[in-house]
Formats: C-alpha cells, sequence, structure tokens
C-alpha cells in the first residue's frame, strides 16, 4: 500500500501529465493566444526611483535596473527574475508591479536583470536558431515577409549564458561598483523566471540564501513537459529548446529540474519559497483567460509534485502557498510578492 505521500506524488503526477497535454494543445491551436496576453495586469510602469547599472559579459553588455533600500544598507539584495516574454528595455516586474517599491522599503536592494527571453536564465548550449538558421533568414531566401513569432533577437547571434551571468559577472559588478554583499542574496521570478531561481540558488548556495517561485514549472524533465516548453519557447519568440539542451537524454535536463535537484535544496538549507493557482478565475472567459488558465493550471500541478517531492524528503525548510483562485498574471504575482515578503526579508543579509 502506498504511503501519503507517495499517493500525492503519483497522484500529481498523472495531474501533471494531463496539464503539460493540455497546454501543448492550446499552444499548438494558437501561437497568438500565448504570446497576446497572460491575463490582467497590475499596475506599473517606468520607475524613476532606480538606474540604470550595464556590465560586461559573453552575451555583451547587458543592462540591470538598480533599486536601492530606503535605509542605504548594501547587505541585503534581492534579483527579481523576468518570465518568458522578457523585454530588452525593462524587467516585467518593473512594468507591471510595485515590486520595486514594496521591498525597498523593506530595506531590500532590489536588482531586476534586464532580457533573457525564453531563455530560462541558463547557459545555453548554442545560439537559437532552426537547422542552423533563423526563421527569418529562411523567410528571406524564399522572399517572404517577416515572421514576427520567430523574428531575429537576442540569443539567436549569440549564445545565451544568464546563469554565468547572473552568478559571476553581474555579482562581481554589483560587489565591486556598488559594495552590495555577494552572499546571502535573495532570488525570485515568475512563471520561466520561477524556475530558474530554484535552480541558481539550489547550485550557487554561497550566492543565494533564499528563492522562490510564482508559477514556475518545476518539473522540467517530466513526462509532456518537455514538449510544453518546448512549445512555449517557440511562440514567445521562436526559440529552439535543442539550442539550450541539445538532447532529451541529457543530464542537464536533470540538472535544471527542481524536483531531481530536491536534496541539494535540503542539504543547502536555503529558505525556498513556491505559489501557484489553481487557474480558476471569476474573471470572463477569453482567449486571455484560457491561455492564462492553462497556464496556471500546469505551473499549479509542476508545483504540486514538487510540493509532494520535497514532504516525501522531510523538508523543514520550504513554505507553500496555493491560491483557491488565480490566472498566469501579473495579478496574481503582485498578490504572491506581498505574501512572500516577510519569509524572503527574514532569510536575506
Amino acid at each position: 500500500m502506498l504511503s501519503p505521500g507517495a499517493l500525492a506524488a503519483v497522484v500529481t503526477v498523472r495531474l501533471l501529465q494531463r496539464s503539460a497535454l493540455v497546454l501543448t494543445i492550446v499552444a499548438t491551436m494558437s501561437a497568438t493566444l500565448l504570446t497576446t496576453g497572460i491575463g490582467a495586469r497590475a499596475h506599473g510602469a517606468y520607475d524613476p526611483a532606480g538606474f540604470d547599472f550595464y556590465v560586461e559579459s559573453s552575451m555583451g553588455p547587458i543592462k540591470s535596473r538598480i533599486f536601492r533600500a530606503a535605509d542605504g544598507n548594501t547587505n541585503r539584495v534581492v534579483y527579481a527574475l523576468d518570465g518568458m516574454r522578457a523585454r530588452e528595455d525593462l524587467n516585467g516586474w518593473e512594468i507591471e508591479s510595485d515590486a520595486a517599491r514594496r521591498l525597498t522599503e523593506q530595506n531590500i536592494n532590489v536588482v531586476m536583470p534586464i532580457g533573457g527571453q525564453s531563455s530560462f536564465y541558463a547557459d545555453w548550449e548554442r545560439p537559437s536558431t532552426f537547422y542552423g538558421a533563423t526563421i527569418d533568414a529562411y523567410a528571406d531566401s524564399a522572399g517572404l515577409d517577416e515572421i514576427p513569432a520567430f523574428s531575429d533577437g537576442p540569443g539567436k547571434s549569440y549564445t545565451y549564458a544568464w546563469e554565468t551571468f547572473l552568478t559571476r559577472d553581474l555579482r562581481n559588478a554589483l560587489r565591486d561598483r556598488l559594495g552590495f554583499s555577494p552572499v546571502r542574496n535573495g532570488i525570485f521570478g515568475l512563471s520561466m523566471g520561477g524556475s530558474a531561481a530554484i535552480t541558481l540558488a539550489a547550485y550557487h548556495p554561497d550566492q543565494f540564501s533564499f528563492t522562490a517561485s510564482m508559477s514556475g514549472y518545476l518539473t522540467p524533465s517530466s513526462p509532456g513537459m518537455r514538449t510544453a516548453i518546448s512549445t512555449a519557447m517557440v511562440n514567445a519568440g521562436g526559440y529552439n529548446l535543442a539550442c539550450m539542451i541539445d538532447s532529451p537524454l541529457s543530464t542537464k535536463w536533470q540538472r535544471m529540474d527542481p524536483f531531481v535537484f530536491a536534496p541539494r535544496l535540503i542539504a543547502n538549507n536555503t529558505r525556498v519559497w513556491v505559489s501557484a493557482a489553481t487557474g480558476v478565475t471569476t474573471d470572463r472567459f477569453d482567449k486571455d483567460t484560457l491561455a492564462g488558465s492553462a497556464l496556471e493550471i500546469l505551473a499549479w500541478a509542476s508545483t504540486r509534485t514538487f510540493q509532494a517531492r520535497m514532504t516525501t524528503l522531510g523538508a523543514k525548510n520550504v513554505t507553500y502557498d496555493f491560491p483557491t483562485t488565480g490566472l498566469h498574471n501579473w495579478r496574481l504575482w503582485q498578490d504572491e510578492l506581498v505574501r512572500m515578503l516577510p519569509d524572503l526579508s527574514a532569510s536575506i543579509g
């Protein structure tokens, strides 16, 4: 007879497989569905309280936005990671939320890296191309107009090296130029950024003492997830999953899978905070709510599976938050930020 923990794991894995199939079907039906919206937004825009901070890297100069703690300290630092549609001008947390204000009022310095669309903030194998060329190159050779979903962009003429950038280049520059502490930082993110935040904290425990995932995909190597992720990456800028990890059999899949490396988080005593909503909403039903629901259902199933794994391992270093309603959108993540803040504040510096 299965133990309660094992039974929970079986149930959530089955839910995950079904949810991944749903997302793949939805994404395949309409690229527009996944690229135009993720539901209602919170409030926010360019914040003049921040300043641009450029750092050289193998990807070229990368901009971050820095917001200083209200009390001027340099010991309490958090990195805020964006989602799959990360822009090149501002981080979504600045555009869509008041995260910077809330965090700096709690005497936390905020670092918002800019860019990394569909990157999972990982070090890739090679630039993103399809059979050695961007889709635009094929369109040009065939005399076709540009295909927007597959246009040239970041990570296509050079190789993404986001893990190296965040844990070496940016970290050292913040220490040397601003005096920020390079240890006991926090890192959190939404969706793609949530998965990445957990991964970066697991493999860089000297840098990150706290990590949080909001609506992240915490079982990327499980059945169905690679297909779902691949479909989403194509729709979010025309990126080729095989250029991030070149083989389905590569051990890199396990390396970036929080379900697999969960014991590492426990051994490091990293403070972990994870959340996902059910995808249920009272909002008017349209293509945005359908996309937001499908994406959040997948995140919920994946996060529940991660919870089952951590529970069976006896983890005492993790907090879970599962709102009964909520879509894959900024309204949800703004609320999750508020609920996460006390745990973050107590775990860094």
